[in-house]
């Protein structure tokens, strides 16, 4: 039997004892590698504010659960009632077993329908941080999403693209897109990921991560 790994290259004995000799990159690992997949765009918020609006939207609803938190700053006009589980997750590919064939999980959300900023957050830093965004590019699905501390999503890919932008994190915090890994601090910078690729969040620290996620109707695969 053939795997996807039988035409990767290997090491032979010489260059395998070279790269024990090799320095080890720990620094780079702390900051942000920009890759094709993975951008920082010239938009950038106030961390402070994004903190505290973090703080004041919590108090107001919480997150959906304890391990995997979501909270949806944008909705389908006029929605009143609970999000359903695919409003709040939706379509995703993904080869779950070793056949390495890849399956679709859930069902279509059309995200240029969630053009609506959650009224309830109206007067939060939030509200600004989308009406910005939107002079900029169409935006759909906006949610703050917290990920708990030693905990990864799955390996998968989306329809779309999605803007991040980290709002508490902490150095075993990583995004990953295709074979590309890298930091994105909580600097108030907006991050454009292209989650068109396989891609998956890691925790490995010891705080939760909670970013705002948005995703990008125009991107759509």
């Amino acid at each position: 039997m053939s795997y996807p790994g039988d035409a990767a290259s290997s090491l032979s004995i010489p260059e395998f004892r070279a790269a024990l000799r090799r320095p080890v990159a720990a620094e780079q690992v702390a900051s942000f590698q920009p890759s094709p997949e993975i951008q920082r765009l010239d938009i950038r918020f106030d961390i402070g504010l994004l903190r505290d609006a973090l703080a004041e939207v919590e108090r107001l609803k919480g997150f959906s659960d304890d391990v995997w938190g979501a909270i949806p700053l944008t909705q389908k006009p006029g929605h009143t009632g609970p999000w359903s589980e695919n409003d709040l997750s939706g379509l995703y590919h993904m080869r779950s077993d070793e056949r390495y064939q890849e399956e679709a999980f859930e069902e279509p959300v059309d995200e240029a329908l969630f053009s609506e900023f959650v009224p309830d957050f109206a007067d939060t830093y939030f509200a600004e941080v989308h009406a910005t965004l939107s002079q900029h590019m169409q935006i759909g699905r906006m949610r703050i999403l917290r990920k708990v501390s030693y905990n990864a999503n799955s390996w998968h890919r989306d329809p779309e693209p999605r803007l991040h932008i980290p709002i508490l994190t902490n150095p075993g915090s990583l995004f990953i897109v295709n074979n590309h890994c890298t930091h994105l601090p909580a600097d108030g910078h907006v991050y454009f990921t292209d989650t068109r690729g396989y891609h998956t969040a890691v925790n490995g620290g010891l705080e939760p991560r909670v970013h705002i996620v948005a995703a990008l109707p125009e991107g759509l695969n």
